[in-house]
């Protein structure tokens, strides 16, 4: 049996998990105090997924960036293919939050969100 090795980032505790698979299958799952830890262990080993968050540049408004990030979880592999598409995207102001940046990002069915407001500049 393959062993894998933990720290669990559902809540602050941060609970040491260990995993035991058998041919890509989770066996057993412990250390946890909760349940979170469990679903935690068993997605991370199996299918890791990630919130990826960046900045996009903004055009005409009071600040030069807005922060983004995907909608929801997006598979770890994917990563670098949604940063790439981030780059060079420029969006004009106001921007609200929630706004969407970029839909589908990296063919994911995500889609990427502005998480603050940019007001325009002042004329």
């Amino acid at each position: 049996m393959e062993e894998r090795n933990l720290i669990c980032i559902c809540c602050p505790i941060g609970c040491s998990l260990t995993v035991l698979m058998k041919e890509n299958t989770v066996e057993k799952v412990t250390g946890n105090t909760c349940k979170r830890g469990d679903v935690y262990a068993r997605n991370e080993v199996t299918n890791p997924m990630r919130i990826v968050t960046s900045t996009v540049k903004v055009i005409g408004g009071r600040g030069d960036v807005v922060s983004v990030k995907t909608k929801e979880d997006i598979p770890k592999g994917k990563i670098f293919e949604c940063v790439r598409a981030l780059k060079g995207v420029e969006v004009n102001a106001p921007v609200h939050i929630g706004d969407i940046i970029i839909t589908n990002v990296a063919n994911t069915g995500v889609d990427i969100v502005a998480t603050k407001n940019v007001e325009c500049k002042e004329a």
